[in-house]
């Protein structure tokens, strides 16, 4: 049963299926004077496609649709590794990088596999994060932050999920596999987004 204090506070949900992302915005939003929720906490639905050519249009296509089937206030993010020697590549489709079937561990391989010729100099990279905060009554907000470093040679670490192994941020001299969440949260993209969307929630966006 919930109580009194968490009743009092309105829902948000987090329009994502993804567990690792779940885990992140959760504990990146503690605190706020909302109730999280999950797409678990509603009935299934199925998430449209992410058709967007854009991070901004493919959240927003995920909190416009949770919030329309919800009828709650939903938070969304679209993010990804954006490597210059593949010209800004994967991109928008960090998730579905090297054709279907393919995992996180099967994602990496075949961007290692891409960058093996490509000298330690020319193997930078970043991470974007775009989030949409999108109510029942339309009204919506983006935020977004990055997170510059390099492609390492090989996975490095255990923590994070999807592209962390392989992200080495040079002021740590680490990968984002190496370390925390939280202290990652302090300087990743996802970090820096949720940072700004935390903000918006607190001025009612």
């Amino acid at each position: 049963m919930a109580s009194a204090s968490s009743a009092s506070r309105p829902p948000l949900v987090l329009a994502t299926g993804n567990p690792g992302k779940v885990r992140e915005l959760s504990e990146l939003l503690a605190g706020i004077p909302y109730t999280l929720r999950t797409l678990g906490d509603f009935p299934p639905f199925e998430m449209p496609e992410e058709t967007g050519e854009t991070y901004e249009a493919n959240a927003l296509i995920k909190a416009r649709a949770t919030a329309a089937h919800t009828g709650v206030l939903s938070l969304a993010d679209d993010s990804g590794i954006e490597v210059d020697a593949l010209g800004g590549a994967p991109g928008v489709r960090s998730a579905r990088f090297g054709g279907p079937g393919l995992d996180d561990a099967g994602r990496v391989a075949v961007l290692l596999r891409q960058l093996e010729q490509v000298p330690d100099e020319r193997r930078t990279a970043r991470f974007r994060c775009v989030i949409a905060i999108v109510a029942p009554n339309g009204d919506e907000r983006l935020v977004n932050a990055t997170c510059e470093g390099f492609i390492a040679r090989a996975p490095r670490g255990s923590g994070g999920f999807g592209y962390d192994p392989v992200f080495f941020y040079p002021p740590w001299g680490v990968t984002f596999g190496e370390v925390s969440d939280a202290r990652k949260a302090t300087v990743s993209h996802r970090g820096g987004a949720a940072a700004a969307a935390r903000r918006a929630l607190l001025a009612n966006f």
